[in-house]
């Protein structure tokens, strides 16, 4: 393989490890303060004990996120040299803003969030929880933007020429609401909220099927099926939503994901199906006219496919296609999972129903799958494109690097991921194991250290 494949191989290998951590850490956030808005608002100790359980959860996730994030930084100085140049300007300005909105913001509360219980008030306790979980959705909106402007790109103008050329930012909040980047915002940071709460929802069926801490799977559970029920509504609503846009601003990458190769009304949607690519049809179970349906609220307008485009400016359609849908089968498994939670959760029959809490902890993995094939739809249906439009992925790549140089450090990269993700699980399990109440009567069991010079109320040391 030639250097620029290898180095799309890196990026995609660092960018796909670290976005396992940052959409927990939003959603285990987001759920942090539903819980200790609980505690703080009928003072039970459950929910005390829910919340100081689940932040060291967080600060474990948070702590990798960090760490797996900061490779990508120097990927692209190292791989990506002309491009990080074109874009300079642009990520300058919405990495800068990342830093002082959320890494600053977090980085200034976390320590009271975790160590803060019995130091400071309650209500300042929650205000730093608070804090800690607006940081990690603005490092997110901040992220999201910089990609959405690769795909939109809006608020700027090209100085220069040829190999000199970049994008400079002439409206800074036309740069960071371009045409994609609410929808797409939007979208990701719901699949986070996701992440969190079947992340929450496994952890409690676990405890249900191991028959502990029932106090604290019963209210994690309650609130979990609750909110999951919730945000896969507003998820839906919002894939709708972004799927529009994608049809107006970046038409090659809709004919991708649904497998439109000719331009025709009544377009269908393949509920089901694979891309015979040599022959260039899709084959499978379809919807007639439902696609033109959801694009254009109507039947007969036309989507256009394949035909329209220029075969140079056309994605890969097998796997835009395959991630595509895939991304909608774990919805659609999360929906059948919530559904059959809440059924049996409201018939008081959820602790006695094996096979639905054996499915419902495997569900961990739903949106963790659908995060990775939404992030692979977005980055492959971009193709060829870096910045959709304007500069080409081949345009992009460092001109000093080699395949080997690159492989070498994809092997090196594939062996440090492995060794952390086994450290994770390694922790993560351990602290499920040991579980909330188990740690809560540690705590209130560890000695009271007292200086011994100084005599005890009975007048004996």
């Amino acid at each position: 393989m030639d250097v620029v494949m290898l180095s799309r191989i890196q990026f995609a290998l660092t960018s796909a490890f670290h976005y396992i951590y940052p959409p927990m850490s939003i959603g285990i956030g987001l759920m942090l303060v539903i819980f200790e808005g609980i505690y703080l608002k009928t003072k039970n100790p459950l929910y005390k004990k829910i919340t100081k359980f689940w932040v060291n959860i967080f600060a474990l996730t948070f702590a990798l996120g960090v760490a797996t994030g900061l490779v990508q930084l120097f990927g692209f100085g190292t791989n990506w040299a002309r491009y990080s140049r074109f874009v300079g300007d642009v990520f300058g300005s919405a990495l800068g803003a990342e830093g002082i909105f959320a890494f600053f913001l977090e980085a200034g509360f976390i320590g009271i969030m975790l160590f803060g219980w019995d130091r400071v008030s309650a209500k300042m306790h929650y205000v730093s929880t608070i804090c800690v979980a607006l940081g990690a959705h603005f490092s997110a909106v901040w992220i999201v933007v910089a990609n959405s402007w690769m795909q939109t790109p809006a608020g700027f103008k090209i100085v220069g020429e040829g190999a000199q050329a970049k994008a400079v930012v002439t409206d800074f909040w036309a740069m960071v609401f371009n045409p994609s980047s609410v929808d797409r915002l939007t979208h990701v940071v719901i699949g986070c909220w996701l992440t969190g709460i079947f992340f929450i929802l496994s952890v409690s069926a676990y405890y249900y099927l191991k028959k502990q801490h029932t106090q604290f799977a019963n209210a994690t559970m309650k609130i979990g099926l609750w909110m999951a029920a919730l945000v896969l509504i507003l998820q839906l609503i919002s894939a709708d939503s972004t799927a529009r846009g994608v049809a107006f601003n970046q038409p090659a990458k809709l004919a991708a994901m649904e497998g439109v190769y000719k331009t025709e009304g009544s377009a269908p949607l393949t509920v089901l199906g694979w891309v015979d690519e040599k022959n260039e049809t899709v084959k499978g179970i379809k919807l007639p006219g439902l696609l033109s349906l959801l694009i254009y609220k109507n039947f007969e307008t036309p989507v256009k496919g394949f035909d329209q485009i220029p075969p140079d400016e056309r994605p890969p359609i097998g796997i835009v296609f395959q991630t595509y849908h895939l991304m909608i089968l774990m919805w659609g498994l999360m929906a059948l999972v919530t559904i059959a939670g809440f059924i049996l959760w409201k018939k008081k029959k959820l602790a006695k129903s094996k096979w639905v809490l054996w499915a419902m902890i495997v569900s961990v993995i739903f949106p963790q799958i659908a995060n990775e094939a939404g992030w692979m739809t977005a980055e492959i249906g971009r193709q060829p494109w870096i910045v959709y439009g304007l500069l080409k992925t081949y345009e992009g790549v460092s001109p000093t690097i080699n395949a080997p140089q690159v492989m070498m450090s994809i092997i090196m990269f594939i062996v440090i991921y492995i060794l952390l993700f086994v450290l994770f699980l390694f922790l993560l399990d351990r602290k499920i194991k040991h579980g909330p109440e188990e740690e809560a009567e540690t705590a209130e069991a560890a000695p009271v250290y007292r200086n011994p010079l100084k005599p005890s109320k009975g007048g004996r040391q």
